[in-house]
């Protein structure tokens, strides 16, 4: 029993450690890809659906093409800025608990230890 407990401790503050922070940081990433952070915002101000509509010969086709293409990258540019949002929102909780694993790792052993003493002490 004594030969597997030091190695347990020797993996749990070693390889262990370093997984729990490689997976934090593979959530972020997975996170980001989810949502498509940098397409988002290199598409920013692209119009909503490539919904375009083409000036014609006239002075008033020509205002009402640029009130439509107007109309429609500001409806891309909202819906963006809400995927955006909530993205960043997704974001800060995946850093709020992989922060609060990494912190949390090297103590569970001694949790684990303290409350199994408290289970038969009473």
């Amino acid at each position: 029993m004594v030969m597997l407990i030091f190695p347990l401790f020797t993996w749990w503050y070693g390889q262990g450690w370093l997984q729990v922070a490689r997976n934090f940081g593979i959530s972020l990433a997975r996170v980001s890809h989810i949502f498509s952070v940098p397409i988002l915002l290199r598409t920013l101000w692209a119009p909503w659906r490539r919904i375009i509509t083409y000036p014609g010969a006239s002075i008033d086709a020509k205002l009402r093409a640029l009130g439509d293409n107007l109309v429609s990258r500001c409806i891309g540019f909202t819906v963006r800025i809400m995927v955006l949002i909530t993205a960043a929102i997704i974001l800060l909780l995946v850093a709020i608990w992989g922060v609060f694993c990494i912190v949390v790792w090297p103590l569970l052993p001694f949790l684990a230890a303290g409350l199994f003493i408290k289970g038969i002490v009473g």
